[in-house]
């Protein structure tokens, strides 16, 4: 083996590496912000007993977790270009990664919604709160309580997936940023094994303080 390693070029680069790491966490937040919320509404329409709110529930999880995540991003991009509806790979990405997660989630938030013991529901319907307030101040609290490690590991999820854009042309991102530094180096190696321990740190830090935030909310 003749590979000579440079690692010069990879360190002078860092901080294009950096900026495209900020994007990375970015496009992974927005899209686990945006995907729990829907992930909420389809568990609960799932949960529910009227048809209307089954069906479209059920499409969304079905295709979400039993279809590529790669095929999702396309369709967005190329599948909704073809049609004349022009999306950019950052929106693509966003908009992908959030129906992706919608889906996983969903099905992790029945689960937490079936850990509520019936009798919190009953319990706060006697003390005059409706079915909205009854959602909102006790059922949905226990229930993020019982899923919070799940949902940590669908925002490392999340991180990794975000490296998806690269095939829509997303260059800003942390993969996209190393991809064009190694078309214009060739430095293949070395700036794949920064940008992968890039990932690793991220991931890892996200993972800590989640572990720090279910310590100073759920030590009691």
């Amino acid at each position: 083996m003749d590979y000579q390693f440079q690692w010069r070029p990879v360190l002078r680069s860092l901080p294009d590496l950096l900026w495209g790491s900020l994007e990375t966490v970015e496009i992974a937040g927005l899209a686990m912000l945006f995907g729990t919320v829907l992930a909420i509404f389809l568990a609960l329409g799932k949960r529910s007993t009227k048809k209307y709110l089954i069906w479209p529930a059920d499409a969304w999880i079905e295709t979400a977790r039993n279809t590529p995540a790669l095929f999702q991003i396309y369709m967005l991009y190329f599948g909704l270009g073809s049609l004349g509806l022009q999306v950019s790979s950052y929106a693509a990405l966003l908009f992908g990664i959030t129906f992706n997660n919608a889906g996983y989630l969903a099905e992790t938030f029945r689960g937490g919604f079936a850990a509520v013991p019936e009798t919190q529901t009953r319990a706060a319907r006697s003390l005059g709160l409706g079915a909205a307030q009854t959602i909102w101040y006790v059922v949905l609290p226990q229930m993020l309580r019982a899923v919070f490690h799940a949902m940590t590991n669908q925002m490392v999820w999340s991180i990794l997936m975000s490296s998806l854009g690269v095939v829509v042309g997303l260059n800003t991102d942390l993969t996209g940023v190393t991809q064009k530094l190694n078309v214009v180096t060739y430095r293949t190696f070395e700036y794949f094994f920064v940008a992968a321990a890039l990932y690793y740190l991220i991931s890892k830090a996200f993972t800590l303080s989640a572990r720090i935030v279910a310590w100073r909310l759920f030590r009691y």
